[in-house]
């Protein structure tokens, strides 16, 4: 082994005993597959009894006339006084979403960023304090774990959040990753993700985070901003909100709450906070804004009416647009510009780039070209001009100009904003069943079960994201 400088070697090492390399390192120039197994495959088998969790604000949006309904295994409002007036109240002045069931952690220490960097898609240690970005955690195959948010609170310290239905499994997955048990790449099996051994994992949920403990309530609309310093903020704290951009967040203390306000969200408004409150106080947050929101027009919103903002701003949902029934990759879903493939090493980087590499289908938004009529759903088949499967619905609810619109996952040349389609509602069991091909195949399905055939519904592909509404 030699130093080279200026494309001359200058000095000779001597030889050292040994391997060349650790086995645990997961990425160095010049390292080559090997065979031998040595890390087992993370496996998730999901709880079937666990009991129905309860939010805080549980007894608050019953006593508010909210619809209960067992979600992710957390009893929430799936909405109020209806999804559609809950929506355009979110588009036109702001709607309060209870949100306190999604999971909260922390990662601190000198080695968080690295850790993860190797964990995650996106590139946190590119993160200034005060940003966040999305990401999402891989399998060594690709397999989209979940997406999740990525907060940097100070250079050695980040929020996370994650969805509630995956909480557990990511918190088992990523413990699994920091602990060394579980494969990381699949063709280096004995590596361990870097700088494991210097960052600490916390759950903000959980009591013994003390008072560190972090629930998430999220205001979202263009009239956000004003219901959020009505609380009262004195001007320091009023200016430090005010200057937030898009992704932005700082610590303040408004209306007497200490909060972290991250100017981010899920509905698509550019206007609009999650505010990061201890849960002793989630209700007494709730009620304040309630209080001062109220009077402008802001109304409490259910799982319905946050769906149909999603969807109408072509958010991913994990198990329609990512993973599910079609494993969806993140490139699938429109979002491979939040994986960052400069990075030499992150779980599922070579899997990912296979992925890229066979890319045949993408999700669009779609909207029907009448208002009244039957919902689409999961799984139901898409039709080109010529009566052709082209992909499948993955989602689809009301927007706000009152029509039915959603998300599909299409093959490319179909993908263009303009494309005329047709939908079979109500079809995608048979759909699933038969593997079908074309209009008529499923359609003769339908007869030899005895159901009735309907017409598909024309619709169009809409851009694959709205433009941008408010500032």
């Amino acid at each position: 082994m030699v130093i080279v400088r200026d494309g001359k070697a200058v000095k000779s090492l001597p030889k050292t005993k040994g391997e060349a390399a650790s086995a645990a390192k997961p990425f160095f120039i010049g390292q080559l597959p090997v065979t031998n197994s040595q890390l087992p495959r993370f496996i998730w088998n999901e709880p079937t009894d666990a009991p129905i969790k309860k939010t805080g604000l549980n007894e608050t949006h019953k006593a508010l006339g909210g619809r209960m309904v067992p979600f992710a295994g957390w009893e929430m409002p799936v909405q109020y006084t209806g999804v559609l007036e809950e929506h355009q109240a979110t588009r036109n002045v702001a709607g309060l979403f209870d949100v306190s069931h999604m999971g909260v952690w922390d990662a601190k220490g000198e080695g968080a960023a690295a850790f993860l960097d190797c964990v995650t898609t996106n590139e946190v240690s590119a993160l200034k304090v005060g940003e966040s970005m999305y990401s999402q955690f891989l399998a060594p195959d690709a397999h989209v774990i979940d997406d999740c948010y990525f907060y940097c609170l100070a250079k050695d310290h980040f929020l996370i959040v994650v969805n509630a239905s995956n909480d557990d499994k990511d918190w088992a997955w990523i413990n699994a990753a920091k602990n060394g048990e579980v494969l990381i790449d699949s063709d280096h099996p004995a590596a361990t993700a870097p700088a494991r051994n210097k960052v600490t994992l916390r759950n903000l949920r959980d009591a013994k985070s003390g008072n560190d403990q972090r629930v998430d309530i999220a205001v979202q609309g263009p009239k956000a901003r004003e219901i959020l310093l009505a609380l009262g903020v004195d001007p320091n704290y009023k200016l430090l909100i005010t200057k937030l951009k898009r992704t932005e967040l700082c610590r303040a203390i408004v209306g007497g709450f200490d909060l972290i306000v991250a100017r981010t969200g899920y509905t698509g408004e550019q206007m609009g906070f999650e505010l990061f409150v201890h849960p002793e106080r989630a209700v007494e947050l709730w009620n304040a804004l309630m209080k001062v929101g109220t009077p402008l027009g802001m109304k409490p919103c259910g799982l319905a009416a946050r769906d149909s903002l999603r969807t109408e701003a072509g958010l991913p949902l994990y198990g329609d647009e990512m993973a599910g029934h079609l494993n969806l990759g993140v490139g699938d879903a429109g979002f491979e510009s939040y994986v960052k493939t400069h990075k030499p090493f992150f779980i599922g980087r070579k899997a990912f780039l296979a992925q890229e590499k066979n890319h045949k289908s993408e999700v669009v938004r779609f909207r029907f070209n009448n208002k009244a009529g039957r919902m689409a759903h999961n799984g139901d088949p898409v039709f080109n001009d010529k009566g052709e499967v082209i992909g499948e619905v993955t989602c689809c609810s009301i927007d706000t100009d009152g029509f039915r619109s959603g998300q599909a996952y299409l093959n490319l040349a179909y993908i263009k904003e303009g494309t005329a389609i047709t939908i079979a509602q109500s079809a995608g069991e048979v759909f699933a069943k038969t593997k079908a091909k074309t209009q008529t195949e499923i359609e003769a399905a339908i007869k030899a079960s005895g159901g009735n055939v309907r017409a598909p519904e024309a619709a169009g592909v809409l851009s694959r994201f709205p433009k941008k509404r408010n500032a």
